[in-house]
């Protein structure tokens, strides 16, 4: 039951920050206007300025923040307890990142529409100009690092996921040249990408699993799947980033953010159902701070709010407010809901990662099985920890959560290299491993959702 109440408290007081603290934001300290000028009108290219409505827009900013940051970074800081990493992503989100992201929007659409490095330039100095973009230029360096590296070990790890991924490419561009371009309406054929897009998703389930290591060389040290995997996403992002935003960024991000709210809706209804009847506990699933850590592992503070960056606070997100969405907002009083909300709605999501990675791994596990060609998931039904060892089964509760995370190992001279070689300590894990827990306790919940 507690599982259900966190979330229900948490979504609304994002609902309450968003109509309290959001408005005050928007009326009072940015004092938003609808007949503030655009850059998206004065400077129309449709190419990178393109006036759009505002769902469509907060559909591209919601799903470019909301990407793998907010999944990566609550399913490693649960490490620490869930409750140091609720705390930091829901006051984290209404008191500072909502706060960051309007205000870089604001500051963008108020000086043409430029970067926050070129708008640094004009109000600050130029010294202050060449400063913000060499910081950028390192920061889109290691997010493209990070985010192609978590991306390509999925594929790696999940290949029934790569068909669904890169048919939303070709889809979205048919529906930005088809529908926006010529300004149609988006339900029908949005529902129809939609549709799409979900029978990949069982097709590379069942059928059409893509597994690079099955065609490339068991023994290679340079053209791993890892490696093909995050050159291929590399040359894509290259491809997005200099094509009209109409064609690809628009309707490829719109087609997304329905998944990521049918995903929601989905986990939301899952752990409810899960709490309900009791499989879902918070209090029994995990420690709210955890009292035994591997001795490799790094302190909570101030780690806690480096890992949970994108969730709670991130200076990436000043990229993609300045970068893109200030030049396809064609009101400025549409800032609220698309920098403010946006970023609660991604607290939100973080929420829900943490209660997946806690409460939603002690209801047992789906396993995957490859022998007969495809890929068929069936349930694992949770044992007793003194039944069977962590690595062959499915744990229930506390056990379930301290087999993904490492928790209360210990090592014969407790040095940090021995805990690491056991395979118990911190490092000894790779970033599989750290979001085994995200990735088993999402689908968990998903059945939950589906099967009551």
């Amino acid at each position: 039951m507690s599982t259900l109440v966190i979330a229900i408290l948490s979504m609304v007081a994002f609902v309450v920050a968003y109509h309290t603290y959001g408005r005050y934001l928007a009326t009072k300290l940015f004092r938003l206007s609808g007949d503030e000028p655009m850059p998206s009108v004065a400077l129309r290219d449709d190419v990178d300025f393109v006036p759009t409505n505002r769902s469509i827009v907060f559909g591209h900013h919601f799903t470019s923040i909301a990407g793998t940051g907010p999944i990566v970074g609550p399913a490693l800081a649960v490490f620490w307890g869930w409750l140091p990493a609720l705390l930091w992503v829901v006051f984290g989100s209404i008191l500072i990142g909502g706060v960051h992201d309007l205000a870089a929007l604001v500051i963008s659409i108020r000086n043409r529409g430029e970067s926050i490095g070129q708008a640094a330039g004009r109000l600050i100095s130029p010294r202050a100009k060449v400063l913000f973009l060499i910081v950028l230029a390192l920061a889109l360096s290691i997010v493209l690092a990070v985010f192609g590296l978590v991306i390509a070990n999925i594929f790696k790890l999940y290949p029934e996921s790569v068909l669904s991924v890169w048919t939303a490419m070709p889809v979205a561009a048919f529906i930005g040249w088809a529908v926006i371009r010529r300004g149609g309406n988006l339900v029908l054929p949005c529902l129809i990408g939609l549709g799409i897009l979900y029978l990949t998703v069982y097709l590379g389930t069942t059928t059409l699993p893509l597994d690079l290591s099955e065609v490339l060389p068991a023994d290679a040290v340079y053209m791993t799947p890892v490696v093909v995997w995050t050159l291929l996403l590399l040359v894509y992002a290259f491809f997005a980033s200099v094509l009209p935003v109409w064609l690809l960024l628009q309707p490829r991000d719109f087609l997304n953010s329905l998944q990521l709210g049918v995903a929601l809706v989905l986990l939301v209804a899952g752990l409810a159902v899960a709490s309900l009847n009791g499989q879902a506990n918070l209090a029994t699933a995990a420690p709210a701070i955890a009292k035994q850590v591997p001795a490799d592992a790094p302190p909570m503070l101030p780690f806690l709010f480096i890992t949970i960056a994108c969730g709670a606070c991130s200076g990436f997100h000043c990229l993609v407010s300045s970068g893109t969405t200030s030049k396809q907002l064609k009101n400025a009083r549409d800032a609220q809901m698309i920098g403010y909300g946006s970023m609660l709605g991604e607290g939100m999501l973080a929420v829900l990662v943490i209660l997946a990675c806690c409460a939603g791994v002690g209801m047992g596990r789906l396993t995957r099985d490859t022998s007969s060609g495809s890929i068929e998931i069936t349930r694992q039904e949770p044992v007793a920890m003194a039944e069977v060892s962590a690595e062959e089964a499915a744990l229930d509760g506390s056990a379930a959560w301290r087999s993904y995370y490492r928790t209360g190992r210990t090592t014969t001279d407790g040095s940090e290299g021995a805990a690491a070689a056991a395979g118990g300590g911190w490092k000894g894990q790779g970033l599989d491993k750290k979001l085994a827990a995200f990735i088993d306790g999402v689908p968990t919940s998903f059945q939950q959702s589906v099967s009551r």
